[in-house]
């Protein structure tokens, strides 16, 4: 999954970046140079480490998210045209608004103020849909006069359908909250959207608010949370710098400033997978222990395609177990003996959490 850590200058992008990544890249005077600082993200766990030590796993493998932190995403300008290409094939977008002071990183005119900041970020978004939408309108009409009116079907549909989209977006709208049907989706499905995307709106607090981390959040999702959008609060810095520490050191250092045991980096993460629609399924045996991703509602068939063609082609059944029953049972051997493990054909809706092996045949 691929996601782009977008905002003003100032904001902690970078920060952010580097404790999702673990990763030291330079913060700060970033906002000068054009190419993203790229990294990966792994999505914690505790099933898939559990599992692992069971089955005496060689290696383990958890989902990665792909990173992309921009530098200088907003500015007075606007977002060029090849910046919002390169958005709109995200699978998600986390936006990074400002809420803390520090004199050593300018604020953007105006001062500190992360509703108006989140609010500037997303008109942008939506000024650069509309622009989109109006060059293809301007493109499509004379196209439409080039054509026999038994030829004209599918470019009106397609016209029809931006029009509804600018309208949508001039009232204030999303395209990420419009109720689409399938043939709608599927003419949407060529065109690259920013406001289609996911968003997860993070609110970079001050190292003072932390005590009331949570009522913070909760105060800026009653203001901006909505259809395909979350919201996370936390302070970047305090997180990047956990994130360079030991487990047991970090643990400790949270214990001392009142923060919850469950980093927020992990909420996250998790809000990023249920804006997405995706769950998480496992892959155990003494070789490896994986995670995979596969959205809401797929099937068994479709977990084997995740892990490769060949067991979705040769497909046969799929043997199926909850993780903490192969936990409580020791084994899948025991499993097998005690009547828990599942057998269940190609249409068998997958659940989060469901250790999966496929019986195939090419």
């Amino acid at each position: 999954m691929d996601i782009a850590i977008v905002g003003l200058p100032g904001a902690g992008k970078t920060s952010l970046f580097n404790a999702l990544t673990r990763g030291e890249a330079e913060v700060g005077a970033y906002s000068s140079r054009s190419e993203p600082n790229l990294g990966v993200a792994h999505v914690p766990d505790e099933r898939l480490h559990r599992l692992a030590a069971q089955e005496g796993s060689k290696r383990v493998t958890p989902v990665e998210l792909r990173l992309a932190d921009y530098p200088a995403s907003f500015d007075a300008s606007g977002i060029d045209r090849q910046r919002l290409q390169e958005l709109a094939q995200m699978d998600a977008l986390v936006l990074v608004a400002r809420a803390f002071q520090n004199p050593a990183v300018p604020a953007p005119e105006g001062g500190v103020d992360a509703d108006r900041d989140i609010e500037t970020m997303q008109l942008e978004l939506t000024y650069a849909d509309l622009a989109l939408i109006e060059r293809r309108l301007e493109r499509i009409e004379p196209e439409i006069r080039s054509l026999s009116a038994a030829e004209r079907g599918p470019l009106e549909q397609d016209r029809a359908l931006l029009q509804r989209l600018r309208e949508a977006l001039e009232e204030g709208g999303a395209l990420r909250s419009l109720d689409l049907g399938e043939g709608e989706r599927r003419l949407l499905a060529s065109y690259q959207f920013a406001t289609r995307r996911p968003l997860l709106i993070l609110v970079n607090v001050d190292e003072d608010e932390l005590p009331r981390l949570e009522k913070a959040e909760a105060e800026y999702a009653a203001r901006h949370a909505a259809p395909g959008v979350a919201v996370v609060a936390l302070s970047a810095r305090i997180e990047a710098e956990l994130a360079q520490m030991e487990p047991d050191e970090a643990a400790a250092f949270r214990g001392e400033l009142g923060l919850p045991e469950t980093s927020p980096l992990e909420r996250v993460i998790h809000e990023t997978y249920d804006l997405l629609g995706v769950l998480t399924f496992l892959t155990a045996s003494d070789r490896e222990a994986r995670a995979w991703t596969l959205p809401r509602g797929g099937t068994a068939l479709d977990a084997a395609g995740r892990i490769h063609s060949d067991l979705e082609r040769g497909f046969i059944r799929a043997e199926v177990a909850r993780w903490d029953e192969l936990l409580e049972a020791g084994s899948e051997a025991q499993l097998r003996r005690s009547g828990r493990l599942r057998t269940e054909g190609r249409d068998y809706v997958v659940q989060d959490g469901d250790v999966v092996h496929v019986l195939f045949n090419v």
